[in-house]
């Protein structure tokens, strides 16, 4: 073996795409390749050795926001004990601004960019000369019917255990300035039957959870359509035998033939991630999203009334020109529409991202360590953002892990964002913690916090016991399932939320 392809990832269950590219266009040097994954939170001198357990002559690192500090320290390690191994780095983290990144410093070479092309090349002039001179080498962009496929690399254990990220099209048409995919021209589709065919082959090697990391899977409807109904198929040919399918949704175009389509789909089959990130058009004419913010709205709740799907809508606080007032009118708008998930998030300023224009004018504050979010702007102080940080958190354990469903409409009342950031100060200032809370301990503080509001004891103790079974992965409102219902593939999480 002559050449590692490795990353850190977030956990176990994720598998990188991105490795299993590149080691699906390595061509001749595919027999000399391998994938190593870790999970980040892993002793660094533990990584070293098992990295060079494989003797390899060159190393190439996937390099992530999330990841970048461990592999920084991976990087280094691994020069002092082995300078003579070749490190090459790629990835959205060190695709811009390399010149101040330590790991760059560290790395022998880094391929920025696309790399199905280029990191074979690289890795050919390595081994067998002329040697490259230049450290930084942009990734070539080729044809998407000359990129190999790499679905076939996703081994036995990955599908019985992993998200199977897949991808019918790269790129964005989109300009959003907070978002890496705004630097892209338009959104480049794969061949679809190629891709299709791909899918019948993890589906008959017993994939079932296919998660797709397109930007916007629905931009272009006929293939949307074709798509969906591979799954709706397999679906209808075997009932039993459930499938679940992610995609990310452009919010405001959500043409009649894609909701008949998506009203076909059984409970627990399908999710939507929607991003929204701001209702408010001033901000979002700054930030260069273009919007309409009635037909977004108006299909979140078709999709909430009229079909099963689950919901994971996104908003962003922090966002320059947008105050504390106006991001809570956005997101009580949001509750109101029903979606079983809103993602509240910080803005984070990604390396090469043009959000860096507003920063003088806003005063936009940012952490200067991954993810480098906003710590502070013109409109929102750093104690004001810091209490967002806490909603943020709080938020996912109570509302979003579905786990309260009867309590969270009791706690939101008229004025969910106000009330709930009441019960995030409470439950702070009493438990100084937004991690490890256990879960016995999280429901007896909310029944704790409705009788501070002025619901009886045994009205709360009631509320909880409605939602709340005692058990760490029980639904919030179990059901009984007849011995001959379908197994759930879905994520726990959505399961909870349909069994409310």
């Amino acid at each position: 073996m002559t050449i590692l392809l490795s990353t850190l990832n977030a956990r176990y269950t994720h598998a990188s795409l991105g490795l299993r590219y590149l080691l699906a266009n390595m061509g001749p040097l595919q027999e000399q390749t391998k994938i190593q994954e870790f999970v980040i939170g892993a002793k660094t001198t533990d990584l070293v050795e098992r990295i060079l357990a494989h003797a390899p002559r060159i190393v190439g690192f996937g390099v992530y926001i999330w990841n970048v500090e461990e592999t920084t320290r991976l990087v280094a390690m691994l020069k002092r004990v082995a300078p003579h191994l070749t490190i090459i780095l790629g990835g959205p983290e060190v695709s811009h601004e390399t010149g101040e990144q330590e790991i760059v410093k560290l790395a022998d070479y880094v391929v920025t960019g696309w790399g199905d092309v280029t990191f074979p090349k690289l890795c050919r002039e390595i081994l067998d000369g002329p040697k490259p001179i230049m450290k930084v080498h942009a990734g070539v962009q080729p044809p998407m019917e000359d990129i190999a496929l790499p679905y076939s690399l996703y081994s036995e254990e990955d599908i019985a255990h992993r998200t199977l990220y897949v991808e019918a099209s790269r790129g964005c048409p989109f300009k959003c300035e907070f978002c890496l995919s705004s630097l892209d021209k338009t959104a480049w589709p794969f061949p679809l039957d190629t891709f299709l065919a791909e899918m019948e082959t993890m589906y008959q090697k017993g994939a079932r959870l296919f998660k797709f990391v397109d930007r916007t899977f629905n931009l272009n409807v006929k293939t949307s359509l074709r798509i969906m109904q591979f799954f709706l198929d397999k679906i209808e040919a075997a009932p039993n035998d459930p499938v679940y399918a992610h995609f990310e949704l452009v919010p405001d175009h959500l043409p009649e033939a894609l909701k008949e389509t998506i009203a076909k789909f059984p409970a627990g089959a399908l999710q939507f991630e929607i991003g929204i990130q701001s209702f408010n058009p001033e901000v979002q004419g700054l930030v260069s999203r273009r919007q309409n913010n009635e037909k977004a709205a108006e299909n979140i709740r078709w999709l909430t009334q009229h079909s099963t799907a689950h919901l994971h809508v996104d908003l962003i606080a922090g966002l320059p020109g947008e105050d504390v007032a106006s991001f809570a009118r956005g997101f009580d708008h949001l509750v109101s529409l029903g979606a079983e998930e809103i993602q509240f998030g910080i803005l984070k300023r990604l390396r090469g991202t043009p959000i860096i224009r507003h920063t003088q004018e806003f005063d936009m504050v940012y952490d200067p360590y991954p993810p480098y979010t906003v710590l502070a702007t013109n409109k929102i102080d750093f104690a004001t953002m810091q209490r967002l940080v806490r909603f943020a958190r709080y938020w996912d354990l109570v509302a979003n892990s579905g786990r309260f469903a009867n309590t969270i409409p009791v706690l939101l009342g008229e004025t969910p964002f106000d009330n709930f950031m009441a019960f995030s100060d409470w439950i702070y200032a009493h438990t100084d913690a937004t991690h490890r809370i256990a879960l016995d301990r999280l429901a007896k503080l909310v029944a704790q916090w409705l009788q501070v509001r002025g619901m009886d004891a045994g009205e709360a103790a009631a509320l909880l016991a409605s939602d709340y079974a005692g058990k760490v992965d029980a639904p919030a409102r179990p059901v009984k399932q007849p011995a001959d219902a379908p197994k759930a593939v879905a994520p726990a999480r959505q399961v909870r939320h349909l069994a409310a």
